[in-house]
Order: structure tokens, then C-alpha cells, then sequence
């Protein structure tokens, strides 16, 4: 009896352990991390129209009232919808509820990327413009940028080129071909004048008074300046028109000097391209930037005395302070010179 018990016993413990069941572990909780205000500042957002309405009004007044161009209306456009993102991100419907504190923000949340100090510094400057903008067509009583500071600017020396490599850039367009002709006259014309590279891309021949030796320009805000055009430049120019830009001339050509192959103006950036060509052709190992000739053009007049008023009417700037960062080139030409032939520097 108890002999058959006992397997029924444990016949019943081993039917228990196969029915107990070992509870399952439970799956992992996943915990999403926090964004990053870099990640949320990536992310689109649908920006309202009554924050990008007063944008397209302040551009239509600063085209027509103010003369910009187009690249600097781009530019301030490009900068304001990006504070208005930022804006819309943090709930903003409209610039009646911006304050200064969202817009520091959004500059501090550029610190952080790649914007160098000089970028920053013109995106406050187009938000302060917008600001007084707003004000002045009733859309908010107050200019909430008031209390904004903005990045610090170090003003860089500009970098010149030597007139030695002057001499070799000018002279590497070789050959007597239309395409040498041309480069080697606005080569000629971008030293000798000083212009910007977007007033030399938009030069026409109505511009140009070669008989008289000097260039109209319209500069920034569409001012009007005379530049002297200088002999070598002149007589680059002339080969050029006589002989050169006819073989780039095709049915819808305008009144643009310098054309392309396909009969349209040449572009800035294709001016950026021929310039960087022909530096490399030169012999010139760094790297050569179209401005770079305009500080040359500076640079080269005040060392050989010319007066930096004059210098400063050529360059087409609205203050002296600008054209005095010039000095500061000839002052450490100066130094350097002082250096290397005074008595009392030599060992």
C-alpha cells in the first residue's frame, strides 16, 4: 500500500514541476533620449505666415527704397526665416510675440555650428534692420533687439599679394586666343580699378569710357563712383573689345564687358574659378581669393602715397574707418622694413 503510494506521489510532484511555469522575462523598456538643441534646431518646422509675411515686405522695401542687391536680399532673407524657425519651434505665431531673449537664443544656437563671427554678426545686423522695420510699419510698438550684443568682430588684416606676384598673375593668361584676351583684361581691370567681384561681373560696355581712362560703378546700394581705369588696363581692354569678345557674342548677348562662352556675363563664381586658375598658373602657392586683388589695389596705391581719401572714393566705401584697416598692411610693411635694414636691428 504504501509501496504504491509512493510512486503515485511522485508520479503527482513530477506532473506539478511540468506544470509550474517560470515566469517570462520581461522586454527592455526603451527610453528615447532627450534632443540635443542642435537635433531640434535640424528638424523642419512649419513656419506661420505671420511670421514669413513681414519678411517678404521687408525685402520688397529694401530692394526698392534702399537699392540692395539681390545677393544681400537672399542673404537677409535666408537669415531672417532661419530666426523665424527658431521662433515657430518655440511656439512664436507672429513678431508681436518675439523678444530678445528668443532672439539671442537663436544666435547662441549658431554659435555652436559653423558660422564664423563675421556671419553671426550680419544675421543680428539683418534682424536689427527688420526690427526698426517692423516698428516702423506699426506691426509691434518697440524694437525688441534693443538689448541684444552681438559677437565680437576682430577686424583681420586682409591678406595682399606682393607686386611681384602681382606681375606674374597679370601675365599668366598666355596666348592670343579670346579666352586670354578676355581673362587677361579683367585680370588687368580687377587690379588696376579695385572693383568688388560682383561689380566687375556686372560691368557693361556703357560703363567703360576708355577715352577718358575710367569705369561708372554701382556699388553697394546702387551708388555711383568713378574709377580710374589705368594705361595697362585700358590697353587690355581695347585688344579685348577689338579682338576677343566678339568670338563670345551669339544672339541674345546684352551689354555685358565680360562674357562667357555661351554669350551671357561671366558669373562670380566663375571670376572666383579663372582668378584661382591663373594664381596656380603664377606660381602663387597659397591660395589667392578674388578680394585679394582689391586689397592689393589698396594696399599698392598707399604705399606709393597716394591719399587715403582718394583710395577710400575709388574703393567705393561709405566710411574712412573701413579704408584704414590699409594702413595697418603699410604700417607692418613698414615695420618689417625698419627691421630688416635699420643699423640697429642688424646683428
Amino acid at each position: 500500500m504504501s509501496m504504491s503510494a509512493r510512486p503515485r506521489a511522485q508520479s503527482s510532484a513530477s506532473k506539478a514541476n511540468k506544470e509550474t511555469k517560470v515566469p517570462a522575462a520581461e522586454p527592455p523598456v526603451l527610453v528615447r533620449a532627450p534632443k540635443t538643441a542642435e537635433q531640434a534646431e535640424a528638424e523642419p518646422v512649419e513656419i506661420p505666415e505671420s511670421l514669413l509675411g513681414p519678411i517678404t515686405d521687408f525685402g520688397n522695401v529694401i530692394t526698392l527704397e534702399r537699392g540692395r542687391s539681390d545677393h544681400t536680399l537672399a542673404a537677409y532673407e535666408s537669415d531672417l526665416r532661419q530666426c523665424a524657425a527658431h521662433l515657430a519651434r518655440a511656439g512664436v505665431r507672429d513678431w508681436k510675440q518675439a523678444n530678445a531673449a528668443q532672439a539671442t537664443d537663436w544666435l547662441y544656437s549658431l554659435s555652436g555650428d559653423d558660422f564664423a563671427v563675421a556671419s553671426l554678426a550680419r544675421k543680428l545686423s539683418a534682424l536689427r534692420m527688420f526690427a526698426r522695420h517692423l516698428v516702423r510699419e506699426s506691426v509691434r510698438p518697440d524694437d525688441f533687439t534693443t538689448l541684444m550684443q552681438g559677437p565680437k568682430l576682430v577686424r583681420r588684416v586682409p591678406g595682399t599679394l606682393s607686386a611681384a606676384e602681382v606681375e606674374r598673375l597679370l601675365a599668366a593668361p598666355a596666348g592670343g586666343d579670346a579666352f586670354a584676351l578676355r581673362d587677361r583684361a579683367m585680370l588687368e581691370l580687377f587690379y588696376a580699378s579695385g572693383l568688388r567681384v560682383s561689380e566687375l561681373a556686372g560691368l557693361t560696355l556703357q560703363q567703360v569710357d576708355l577715352e577718358n581712362g575710367f569705369l561708372r560703378v554701382f556699388g553697394k546700394g546702387s551708388k555711383e563712383r568713378v574709377v580710374p581705369v589705368g594705361t595697362k588696363a585700358a590697353e587690355a581692354l581695347r585688344v579685348y573689345l577689338d579682338a576677343g569678345r566678339g568670338a563670345f557674342v551669339k544672339s541674345k548677348t546684352g551689354s555685358a564687358l565680360f562674357l562667357s562662352e555661351r554669350g551671357g556675363a561671366l558669373s562670380r563664381k566663375t571670376l572666383w574659378y579663372l582668378v584661382q586658375k591663373y594664381a596656380a598658373a603664377a606660381g602663387i602657392a597659397r591660395g589667392v581669393k578674388p578680394h585679394q586683388l582689391r586689397h592689393s589695389f589698396a594696399t599698392h596705391l598707399l604705399g606709393g602715397g597716394a591719399d587715403l581719401r582718394a583710395i577710400q572714393e575709388m574703393l567705393g566705401h561709405a566710411n574712412l574707418a573701413t579704408t584704414q584697416i590699409y594702413t595697418t598692411v603699410d604700417d607692418r610693411r613698414l615695420v618689417e622694413q625698419h627691421t630688416k635694414f635699420h643699423p640697429r636691428n642688424q646683428d
